[in-house]
């Protein structure tokens, strides 16, 4: 734990948002403009299990995936100057809404559901919460937790950038308002 203040130039940013929504393409996109670490808290999570999030699931169950998330992000989200992906249901625990809130600036990458539709196709085979679901049943999901994004920092929709574009926008923007909140000398 620190034991001090990060200005708001060096917190992390944490980018949240539904599956397949781009917060790794446009995080590590973000992370070289802004010259900041990138880490995908997924893939620190394949790394530890030695396996993909679907085996993962499968073999030791949502919870332990959950707690392993949790952990991963305890420990980055008090680090300065990264730019942190975290799954799409990550968000859903009450202690990492927290401890993101609190100790970074929270980005989310919103989409709409017309949008996200189109990318469903490329997504379906490696995201264990969409298997054997109706497309219903997933728009619920999908509805359900914009309620849980809408606590961030900032919102960006994303539904009519590329990744590029949207890493130098979202760089652009953050530069701009840390100036705006820079420390009056």
């Amino acid at each position: 734990m620190r034991n001090f203040e990060l200005s708001i130039r060096e917190k992390s940013i944490v980018c949240i948002g539904f599956m397949g929504v781009g917060k790794t393409t446009v995080g590590k996109l973000l992370a070289q403009k802004l010259y900041r670490n990138f880490i995908d808290i997924d893939a620190e999570i394949e790394k530890e299990f030695a396996m993909p999030i679907p085996l993962i699931f499968e073999t030791y169950g949502e919870k332990a995936f959950r707690q392993k998330e949790k952990e991963l992000i305890s420990h980055y989200s008090q680090q300065p100057l990264y730019i942190i992906s975290v799954g799409g249901g990550a968000f859903l625990q009450k202690e990492i809404q927290a401890m993101c809130l609190e100790n970074c600036v929270v980005l989310f990458l919103d989409i709409s559901w017309e949008s996200w539709k189109d990318r469903f196709q490329i997504l379906s085979d490696n995201r264990p919460l969409l298997r054997d679901r109706s497309m219903d049943d997933i728009k619920q999901l999908f509805h359900e937790r914009q309620t849980i994004y809408s606590l961030n920092h900032s919102t960006f929709q994303i539904d009519h950038f590329e990744a590029e574009e949207a890493a130098i926008y979202l760089a652009d923007a953050l530069k701009l308002s840390w100036e705006i909140h820079a420390p009056q000398r």
